[in-house]
């Protein structure tokens, strides 16, 4: 390994890169197989934790979404767009990892507008932040180059996957040792062995290839219990793929004309009725067109790189992502741009896959081909931001994957709007969270294949979400970790779970389930189902700026981070308002709800006495009744004297800690290190503080 790292254009040079021998082995820790976006945070993640990584990747760019698949465009929810006002952090600061934030940073830093530094360089309407996929690229790779120069990381270029190595052993699951991979580029083989293995490819392909349990398209009802599917499944109902292309505007007569592939106009992959220039909106009832170049048209819709200050101006010399999917016009007319449906990646042979991607490759080259003979003719192919000679992205950007059983499937249930309470403002809030994601709708993009289910209504909107670490655990299969795609979520799930920042807080999960996996040598299925070790690795997660609960107004800077988030996901203390994804750190506590985070932390029984202790606290009237009442009965809380108990009272530290000192007398001392024993009111983030010493200290994790 080479002293200095370098790169250029986004991609490291020759020498930094791992190419291992005809037959040679290779040993390492961890082992990511993939070139997604998710093998990239995790890998990331592994190695700031101080673990050696093998990343084995089918080209030579990392990063996935953002890079080899050319969508440097992130696709953001709302709550990631947040600004930051007197009550609310930034959607940066909440809404993914620090790590994450940092990237996008750097990429603003690398792409500045007119010398300025920029809160979205590119200015595409779709995407609060977008650059280059060269910009991209080198971001990511600053971060991994230290990593590189002290031999931590093996970076294996060209590494296509072709067998699952297991350990078999009689009443014992299987369990995954390494994979031999096929140099794409020299045509030999070699094998990489490792202790913790992780499934990070785009397709699912070791799922396959080793035989594991897994699922492939659009599921059945009895295979994941959600409601809205048919009874029989359908696996070749699955998402399309794209084949993005970078172009320039250039000045009139500047541009450069892109041949028609063979069959174009005539084969159905090639359907030129398909194609548009313009979008169409319906405003007040009536269709508007939105010309290619119009400030919300198709040109900038994924704009990574524009010349003008004024954002929504687009001039000779911008740079767009083509990257158009579903619309339609007045007379229903369907386009679908140069999204590749007629068929399907994942469950056919490779034979099928590789002509299928050579037909979505073409149906690129057509539709700017289209564009160019009908009226847009000052267009430039930017090969040499996609790493190729056309401006097509060396990989198809990918939607979805054949996904892993896992010890718990993610389904529509636990994401829609429609299985919520009115104005709920979070999904279901795994007690075993690992991460958090965001996107308005399920953005399913289901192929041309008959049989689709397609949410509406309230089914089609998602809430704030969060990601099980059980989902990352395969159900029967030891030495393997689920990310990217391959997740245990469903078809449905996985349309908000395939997105740019979820799947980097998938890696970020994976990756550090990988680590603990390799600190404890127990396999992922044994963390995923004990609390203590969950907890530890929540810790983890959070101490590294990692969101596993959703707050808008705790920032991963927070010194409180840790605790608030870990004793939120542990269900001890949430937020006041179910309706709002606020906290309030500084908001008093009173009695009652110190006396109902108590009752959750220690876990008694619930005591339901045929009459109330407290004349103020009854039963049909009080939230907090069986918790008071349990706490009474166990000898920990008293009234305030004439048979009230003052629910709504605010508490103070100092009878906090009183509590706290009847309750469990060996946290004492720990609970307090931080918090002041005085008369003051109680905060709701000296609460968490407080209880979050005492959650350590009754599992043993201190």
């Amino acid at each position: 390994m080479p002293q200095s790292v370098t790169q250029r254009n986004g991609v490291f040079a020759d020498p930094v890169f791992t190419r291992p021998n005809q037959d040679e082995s290779l040993a390492c820790s961890i082992l990511v197989v993939g070139g997604s976006t998710g093998a990239y945070s995790a890998t990331l993640t592994a190695l700031k934790l101080g673990l050696d990584v093998c990343l084995a990747q089918p080209q030579k760019v990392v990063g996935g979404q953002f890079t080899a698949q050319a969508l440097p465009a992130s696709d953001d929810g709302d709550l990631l767009k947040q600004k930051a006002t007197l009550y609310q952090v930034s959607g940066e600061e909440f809404a993914i990892s620090r790590a994450q934030r940092q990237f996008r940073d750097r990429q603003r830093v690398l792409q500045q507008v007119n010398g300025r530094i920029d809160p979205n360089p590119g200015s595409g309407w779709v995407s609060p932040l977008s650059t280059t996929p060269v910009v991209a690229a080198t971001a990511m790779n600053e971060a991994i180059a230290p990593y590189l120069a002290n031999d931590k990381l093996k970076l294996i270029p060209y590494a296509e996957p072709i067998q699952v190595l297991m350990d078999e052993h009689p009443d014992q699951p299987r369990r995954v040792k390494g994979i031999v991979f096929k140099d794409a580029q020299a045509d030999y083989t070699f094998t990489v062995i490792g202790k913790v293995v992780i499934e990070a490819t785009d397709l699912g392909d070791l799922l396959e290839l080793g035989d594991i349990e897994s699922r492939v398209g659009q599921e059945s009802r009895s295979e994941t219990g959600e409601a809205i599917l048919p009874e029989d499944a359908r696996p070749q109902c699955q998402q399309s793929f794209t084949f993005d292309v970078l172009v320039e505007r250039t000045l009139p007569g500047g541009g450069v004309s892109v041949g028609a592939p063979p069959g174009y106009a005539h084969e159905a992959w090639l359907n030129i009725n398909e194609f548009t220039d313009t979008f169409w909106v319906q405003r007040q009832g009536k269709w508007r067109p939105r010309n290619f170049f119009s400030d919300f048209g198709i040109f900038r819709y994924r704009r990574v790189k524009r010349t003008d200050p004024y954002e929504k101006a687009i001039r000779p010399g911008d740079i767009t992502v083509i990257n158009w999917g579903v619309s339609t016009d007045p007379d229903r007319r369907f386009f679908c741009g140069n999204e590749y449906r007629p068929d399907r990646l994942v469950g056919v042979s490779r034979e099928e896959r590789k002509q299928h991607l050579q037909r979505g490759r073409d149906r690129a080259r057509a539709y700017i081909h289209f564009l160019q003979s009908n009226g847009i003719p000052d267009l430039k192919p930017r090969g040499d931001l996609t790493w190729t000679d056309d401006g097509i992205a060396l990989e198809p950007y990918i939607r979805e994957a054949r996904r892993g059983v896992a010890l718990t499937t993610i389904r529509h249930e636990d994401i829609a709007k429609s299985f919520f309470p009115e104005n709920t403002a979070r999904a279901r809030a795994f007690e075993d969270s690992v991460g958090i994601g965001q996107y308005h709708y399920l953005d399913l993009h289901g192929n041309d294949v008959q049989g689709h289910v397609t949410p509406i209504g309230k089914d089609v909107l998602s809430l704030p979400f969060t990601l099980s670490i059980k989902a990352l655990a395969p159900i029967n299969t030891d030495g393997l970790i689920l990310s990217s795609k391959s997740i245990g979520v469903s078809h449905i799930a996985n349309a908000v779970y395939r997105m740019h920042p979820i799947e980097w807080a998938i890696g970020e999960a994976s990756g550090m389930l990988a680590v603990f996996s390799v600190w404890t040598g127990r396999e992922a299925r044994d963390l995923a189902t004990d609390e203590a070790q969950i907890r530890k690795i929540q810790a983890f997660l959070t101490r590294n700026g990692i969101p596993i609960y959703w707050f808008d107004d705790i920032s991963h800077n927070d010194p409180d981070f840790e605790a608030i988030q870990v004793m939120a996901a542990a269900s001890v203390i949430r937020s006041e308002d179910e309706t709002r994804l606020s906290f309030r750190p500084y908001a008093r506590v009173n009695r009652a709800v110190a006396a109902t985070a108590l009752m959750k932390l220690l876990g008694l029984e619930t005591q339901t006495p045929p009459s109330p202790t407290f004349r103020d606290v009854r039963p049909e009237e009080h939230w907090a009744y069986n918790a008071i009442e349990t706490l009474y009965a166990n000898g920990l809380i008293v009234g305030v004297g004439h048979g009230q108990f003052a629910p709504d009272q605010p508490i103070t530290r100092q009878q906090l800690s009183f509590l706290i000192k009847k309750a469990m007398p060996d946290a004492y001392d720990k609970a307090f290190a931080r918090t002041p024993k005085d008369r003051q009111i109680l905060q709701r983030r000296e609460l968490s503080r407080v209880f979050y010493e005492l959650l350590k200290t009754k599992l043993g994790i201190g």
